[in-house]
Order: structure tokens, then sequence, then C-alpha cells
């Protein structure tokens, strides 16, 4: 069934006996370390937006109530996942027909510069209404680096992985991104711990974003000095000799709508786990920040070393059960998890996170294998970066402020359950039927 899925709507090419070269264990170690680099430093910069939203808000929205602008920080959050679509539109192509390496210098150099201008953007206190504009603007750029980041460097280590190590190789992007929350959440912690309030308001929470530059030039200097993949090299080989097997209409929407869904509830669970925990913990629960933060920090270790053991898992029994498992999860935990999250215990919160992660971590893995095998090679670049990020923009970037309003809406503590739930529940319902194990597919066809 899975070699019908792989094959459908398409042409043999001309020369069936080519295949991509082989990469030397070396190769592909400097491969995983240069991704896994970049990818680290792209997602710390946009990691230390989430926690910092609600001085963010104060800082660029005051308007003198606490929801209020936390509300317009998060909506400002999720503007940054508005324009991801539009950085698809923009570098898809361009990884499909420059290469996947191009648009990895391209984003996380745009990301660098663009996250240390918004540490650098004065506050509404000091350039009135120009400063939240400066910083929309600012956000609807990184968004646009994002949006070619995450699928560009899933689809570089999927490439260049062994066939039987997609899984492995698919949780160094997902492992270094929780990695970078992770570093995020400790590096929020300790200046929360050794700054005073009103220092670390007004200036201490730009020291991450300003930093962001020199990582960024770093990671360019690694990316650099990579080559291609084989299957992009094997790609272009095709096009100049007019080999590209034709793909279908009905297999790009079926790609297309799995990945609405598979990459959905990734999302909406990652970012809810990653970003909007800690500003419940502290905001509505009314935890200590200082012990919001080091509980979730402790769950993000947890959930960084789930990953390779996912990707391991989906490489043994396949990709197909590891993701539904991830999605059940998130349709049966979450209410459980906000119940005990609601008592205020740093412990307790613990508790609820730990399966929480382990769920959001079988769809991420899942999901960047999926993002490199159910796309056609011709397409996989532009299809994979435009559907993941149009499942981002509708689903996941709106997610924290959903459940921001929702507590405020209903009084109720467990109510961002209920956003988590209904989107696992419509992606169950699109997977159990329609998503086939891909983990035998040729990934050089098409």
């Amino acid at each position: 069934m899975q070699e019908q899925n792989s094959q459908e709507g398409t042409t043999p090419a001309a020369n069936t006996d080519y295949r991509p070269r082989e990469l030397t264990k070396a190769d592909r170690r400097k491969r995983m370390t240069a991704i896994g680099i970049g990818n680290f430093m792209e997602w710390f910069d946009f990691a230390i937006y989430g926690y910092f939203a609600a001085i963010i808000g104060a800082q660029f929205f005051p308007s003198g109530n606490e929801t209020a602008e936390m509300l317009s920080s998060l909506a400002v959050f999720a503007v940054g996942f508005i324009s991801r679509p539009v950085g698809a539109l923009i570098l898809g192509p361009m990884g499909d027909r420059l290469g996947r390496r191009t648009v990895l210098i391209i984003t996380v150099l745009g990301m660098g510069v663009v996250t240390a201008l918004i540490g650098l953007t004065p506050s509404f206190a000091t350039i009135g209404l120009a400063a939240p504009i400066i910083v929309v603007v600012l956000r609807l750029l990184q968004g646009m680096m994002v949006g070619g980041e995450w699928t560009s460097a899933a689809t570089y280590i999927g490439e260049s992985a062994p066939a039987n190590r997609r899984g492995l190789h698919a949780s160094v992007v997902t492992a270094t991104a929780g990695l970078a929350f992770l570093v995020g959440t400790f590096f929020a912690t300790a200046l929360t711990a050794v700054m005073d309030e009103d220092a670390l308001n007004s200036w201490g929470w730009r020291i991450p974003f300003i930093a962001s530059i020199a990582m960024a030039l770093i990671a360019v200097y690694i990316r650099r000095k990579l080559d291609d993949t084989p299957v992009f090299e094997e790609l272009s080989r095709k096009r100049e000799n007019n080999e590209i097997e034709a793909t279908t209409a009905g297999v790009k929407v079926r790609a297309f709508v799995l990945t609405l869904a598979f990459a959905g509830i990734f999302g909406v669970g990652l970012y809810y786990f990653v970003t909007y925990m800690n500003n419940h913990l502290s905001g509505p629960v009314g935890m200590d920040r200082f012990d919001a933060l080091l509980s979730t920090g402790i769950v993000m270790v947890i959930y960084v070393i789930f990953n390779p053991l996912v990707g391991m898992a989906a490489d043994k029994w396949g990709r197909r059960p590891i993701n539904l498992l991830g999605v059940i999860g998130l349709v049966i935990w979450p209410i459980p998890a906000f119940m005990l999250m609601s008592t205020a215990s740093p412990a307790l919160t613990v508790v609820a996170l730990i399966p929480f992660a382990f769920f959001v971590a079988c769809t991420a893995v899942t999901n960047n294998i999926l993002l490199v095998e159910v796309f056609p090679a011709s397409i996989r670049s532009s299809g994979a970066a435009i559907g993941y990020n149009v499942a981002y923009a509708l689903l996941a970037g709106p997610g924290p402020l959903i459940a921001t309003a929702l507590v405020a809406a209903t009084g109720m503590l467990i109510s961002p359950a209920f956003y988590v739930v209904a989107v696992a529940i419509v992606a169950l319902a699109v997977l159990w039927p329609l998503l086939p194990e891909t983990k035998d597919t040729d990934i050089s066809h098409g």
C-alpha cells in the first residue's frame, strides 16, 4: 500500500538506474551538526519572544491591564505565524530550484538580524505608536524566515540520512529546537533570578534578542561549508535532462491535506508546551514566575531526550503508529494535565507536562519525517513549506492567544485544553483513514 501511495500519479524517470550518491558517516555528522546549530539559534530567537511575552506586552502595548497587554503581545506572536506562508511561498520554491542549502543560509541570517532589531526597538514610552508598529513589522519578517527554516532543515536532514535512520536523523531538528526552548527557559529563569524587576522589564529582556546576531553569523559560517543533498543533486541532473517525473494534482492535494493535519496538531501542542504554559502558570494559575520557568524547564529536558527515542521508534515500527499515538494522546491528556497544573504545585505541574511532552515529541519527529516522505522530490521544499506553514498560521500561531482568551472569557483554568483537544480530534479524523505508512518510500522519486 505504501508503494502505491509513493508512486501514484507519477511516470518513471528516463534513467531508472541512477541513484543519489551515498554520504559517508563523517559527511552525515557534519550535516547534522550544521543543521542542529543553525536550527538551535533560529528557534532560540523565536522562543525568547514567547518567554518574555508579558514584559513585551507592557513595553510595547501598555494599557494598564495585564490581561489586555498579554493578549496584545500574544496577538503579535500570532502575527509571526500569519507571515509564515508568505515566507514559504518565496523560500520554498527557492529550495526546489536553487537548493536546500541556499534557503538554510538565508533563513538563519535573516532571523538573527530581525531578532536583534526587535531587541533594539525603543519602547512605547520612548517613541509612542511607532514602537508597536515596528515590532509588528519585525515579527512579520521573523515569521517569514521561520517559514523557510523548519521545513528546509527537515528536508535537508531527511535527504541526507540513510533510508533506515530517517527518524533518528529527523529528531536532530526537533531536539535542537527543543534544546533552544530549554536554553531560552533557563536564560529567562536566570535573568529573572539575578535582575530586579525594574531592570528586567526595562532592558534585561533585550539581552538575548540582541545577542542573536552573533549566533546567526556563526551559523551562517557553518552552513556555507555544506554541500547540497544527494537527492537535490539528482533532482538537478533530472531537470537538466528533462527527466522530472510528473506529479498529479490528486497526489499534491492529498499530501497538502495530510500536512495540514499532522503539522497542525504538532504546532498547537508544541506552542502550548513551549510558549503558553509559562505564561499560564505565572499568570492565571498564580504560580511564582521562577517556579513556573523551572518546572517547564525540567520537563523540556525530558522532551529533548524523548526526541531521539521517538525517532528510533519511528524507524523501527513506522511513522503511522507513532504519529497516531501522539495525536490520540493529545486528545486524552490535555484536560487532566490542565487540572493538575491548576493546583499551582510545581511538582504536579511536572507530572502533568511529562506525558504532554511525550505526545508532542511523537507528533514532532514524525512531522519532520512525513514532510520529506509524503511529497515528491521536485516539489518537496515548496509543498512541505506551504502545507506546514499554512497549518501553523491557521492553528498553531493563534493557539496561545486562543488559550489566553478562553481563560479570560470562561474563568476556567482548564479551558485552554479544549482547543488542543478539538484540533487533535480533527487531525485524528483526517490522519486515521488517510495517513499511509511511508517508512520505505523512495524519497528521490518525483
